[in-house]
């Protein structure tokens, strides 16, 4: 068990939080180990274990989660503030085995805050920039004002990955981009890729969809990644 220190807590979406850790009496670097697209096992009194995706890559300073205001651990993290503790139990799941994929294309196809994971791996890509071919988000999410992370979306274009955004409950929101799931975006995109892998996140619906889509496409088995 490792005892880890809420360094900074950021309002992402509706509903959802980032929580910057570091372990207790640590400084410089987390120096947890753990693959992208892992998951972090974490506990807080009073509550079952829960399931937090690392959205951070391995090399950052500090570690990073995304919480949504749920149930049980979620809903106690949610509320919780810089200075206080949480413990991580376990880094579980296989995460995505990018090593085994270089030089490829990478597709990060995420809904809602299955961003966690994919955010990871595409900061992890992006220190490595030479060693992959061209990344594209597609990013699928209820409304405009459950999409995390918006505030690094520029700095992902500037760094030269092209991000599609779709939002399927457009009503009352302004809002001229696509509309519908983020599977519909994946026709516009793969064609103009060579070697393309995809990496996706989301509910199992929609990694179902999005894996039949992708067959359908052509994409093998071992070119449609997920990261548990």
């Amino acid at each position: 068990m490792t005892p880890l220190v809420i360094t900074r807590v950021r309002d992402q979406a509706r509903a959802v939080r980032s929580f910057d850790l570091m372990p207790q009496g640590v400084s410089q670097n987390h120096g947890v180990a753990f693959i992208p697209g892992q998951v972090a096992v974490l506990s807080v009194p009073g509550e079952d274990p829960a399931y937090f995706a690392f959205a951070s890559a391995p090399e950052d300073r500090e570690l990073e989660v995304l919480v949504k205001q749920k149930v049980g651990a979620s809903n106690v993290i949610f509320d919780m503030a810089a200075g206080q503790k949480i413990d991580l139990l376990n880094v579980v799941g296989h995460g995505f085995p990018l090593d085994t994929h270089r030089g490829k294309d990478l597709v990060f196809v995420a809904m809602g805050i299955g961003v966690a994971p994919l955010r990871s791996a595409l900061r992890h890509v992006l220190n490595r920039k030479n060693e992959f071919g061209q990344c594209v988000v597609l990013y699928g999410a209820r409304t405009p004002d459950d999409f995390c992370f918006r505030d690094e979306t520029e700095s992902w274009e500037d760094a030269g990955v092209e991000l599609r955004q779709v939002i399927s409950r457009p009503d009352g929101h302004d809002w001229s981009g696509p509309t519908g799931y983020v599977q519909s975006l994946l026709d516009h995109v793969l064609p103009e890729l060579k070697s393309p892998v995809a990496l996706i996140c989301g509910s199992l619906e929609m990694i179902e969809q999005t894996r039949d889509r992708l067959g359908q496409m052509g994409f093998a088995p071992d070119e449609i990644l997920t990261n548990y």
